[in-house]
C-alpha cells in the first residue's frame, strides 16, 4: 500500500516515525509508504530529560534511564531507557559537539508529533544509514482515529519511505472515513 501525505519534519534524535493514514482499508502482511515529509532537522534545539544520565566518554556512550523524554520542535519521544552512541575525534556529549551514530530506545517507546503517534517496545536510530526502526509485540501507529498495527516499522529518513511489517500474520489497519473530511 502506498500512502502519499507528508508528515511533520522529524528531528535527528526523535524521528516522528508515524504513518500518515489517508488510504483505503486493507489487511496485508506488510505495507509500504512514501513519506516525502520525513526529513531530519539539525537546526532546532533538543531538550532531554531523564531520571539518570551516565556518560562514558572513553566509550563514546551516553545512558539515559528512567522516564526519558526528548523534545525537538513539535516532536516528543518518551522511553524507559535511551542509549546514545556517538563518534568524532575529541567529541564530547557534555560539550554538545558529539556526532550521534546510533540511538537505542527501550522500555515502552512513545513518539508523538502533532496528531500522529507511534508506540513500541523498542526503537533504533541509525544515523549513518538514516534508518529508524520500531519493534515489539505490537507496534501501533495512529493519527486521530486511524490506526495501523504491526510488529516492525522501518522508516528511511532520507527518502521518507516507511514499511510496516506484520507479526507473522497480517498488518491491521483501521481507517475512519470521517477523518478524510477533515484533511
Amino acid at each position: 500500500m502506498i500512502l502519499r501525505r507528508p508528515l511533520h519534519n522529524a528531528a535527528p534524535m526523535i524521528v516522528a516515525a508515524v504513518l500518515s493514514l489517508a488510504a483505503s482499508p486493507v489487511l496485508a502482511q506488510a505495507t509500504t509508504s512514501q513519506m516525502e515529509g520525513m526529513k531530519l532537522s539539525n537546526d532546532e534545539p533538543i531538550q532531554i530529560e531523564s531520571d539518570q544520565l551516565e556518560i562514558k566518554e572513553q566509550e563514546k556512550t551516553a545512558y539515559f534511564t528512567g522516564n526519558v523524554k526528548v523534545v525537538q520542535g513539535t516532536t516528543t519521544m518518551r522511553a524507559g531507557k535511551m542509549t546514545v552512541l556517538y563518534t568524532g575525534e575529541g567529541s564530547s556529549m557534555t560539550s554538545g559537539n558529539a556526532d550521534i551514530d546510533k540511538i537505542y530506545l527501550d522500555d515502552k517507546v512513545l513518539l508523538t508529533s502533532g496528531t500522529q503517534q507511534a508506540t513500541a517496545q523498542k526503537g533504533e536510530f541509525d544515523m549513518a544509514s538514516q534508518t529508524f526502526i520500531l519493534t515489539g509485540e505490537q507496534v501501533v501507529l495512529s493519527e486521530g482515529t486511524n490506526v495501523f498495527k504491526g510488529c516492525k516499522l522501518t522508516v528511511y529518513m532520507n527518502t521518507g519511505e516507511a514499511r510496516l511489517d506484520a507479526c507473522g500474520g497480517r498488518v491491521e489497519i483501521l481507517l475512519d472515513p470521517k477523518s478524510r473530511q477533515q484533511q
